[in-house]
């Protein structure tokens, strides 16, 4: 027996390295599966990368059905403490079954540590090819250290991020995909707001832009998949972006592309 220790402190005992993976959180099914395919044997609805991976679904992010995930006779089961609910996760611990939970990360740093925490903990001895002989770190994790810890350029756009419509909704503080914009020069308006994710009034973002506050809109694609032709037409006038969602709030392999492509669209 072997005991690790979660995000949130919890222990998690696995009598040998992990063989059968259900993972509820998109990107920790990408890392895993890009990293040592075969393991992941369930994922959610939401989970669609890798593209090829085919595997039982247990639903949502959100509300997943736990006897669905156990029913798959996991080793390990990962979540994440924002996106999963606590009683599912009581649940399967309850059922007999290890679970490591994730924390939500506030910044690129924080979810490239903790995933480095996951993948030379439990995961370790699967990891082939790692970037050096010394340590089990996947070749993509060490590239991605190396492209997001250094000193953020300096700010060239202020910008506001709405990630939902209908009620608006927008990065505020402490949030990933606030943070990979921050280490590209594009600073978000909201950073210092009360809550993660605001719901400002339509009126009140765009006064953002005509008071001077904000000259940039940031549109990804998930979870609103924002389109030339939805949610522009709210901001006359305003110029956008539109950024894959997965780039922007997605910490895992793509964090690698993520940097090249978004450098390239960001003004």
């Amino acid at each position: 027996m072997t005991t690790f220790t979660d995000d949130l402190g919890a222990d998690v005992v696995l009598p040998e390295p992990p063989r059968r993976v259900v993972s509820l959180v998109p990107a920790l099914t990408e890392a895993v599966e890009h990293t040592m395919p075969g393991l992941v044997v369930g994922a959610t609805d939401y989970c669609t990368h890798p593209p090829e991976l085919d595997v039982p679904r247990v639903g949502g992010s959100k509300y997943p059905t736990a006897d669905a995930a156990a029913q798959l006779h996991p080793d390990l089961v990962l979540a994440n403490a924002e996106e999963n609910r606590p009683q599912d996760v009581q649940a399967l611990r309850e059922a007999g079954i290890a679970v490591w939970v994730m924390e939500a990360p506030a910044t690129v740093p924080a979810a490239l540590a903790s995933l480095r925490a996951l993948l030379t903990g439990p995961f370790g001895m699967h990891i082939a090819g790692a970037a050096t002989p010394e340590e089990p770190v996947p070749a993509w994790l060490a590239e991605a250290e190396r492209l997001w810890t250094s000193e953020p350029p300096p700010v060239r756009a202020r910008a506001v991020v709405p990630v939902w419509r209908k009620p608006w909704v927008v990065l505020g503080r402490d949030t990933f995909g606030g943070d990979v914009l921050r280490r590209l020069g594009v600073d978000h308006v909201h950073a210092d707001a009360d809550d993660r994710y605001p719901r400002p009034k339509l009126d009140e973002l765009r006064l953002r832009f005509t008071d001077g506050d904000a000259d940039l809109l940031v549109l990804p694609d998930e979870p609103w998949e924002f389109t030339d032709d939805d949610g522009p037409d709210a901001f006359p006038g305003v110029p956008y972006v539109l950024v894959s969602g997965r780039y922007l709030t997605w910490y895992g392999p793509s964090l690698v592309d993520a940097h090249r492509t978004l450098s390239a669209v960001l003004p």
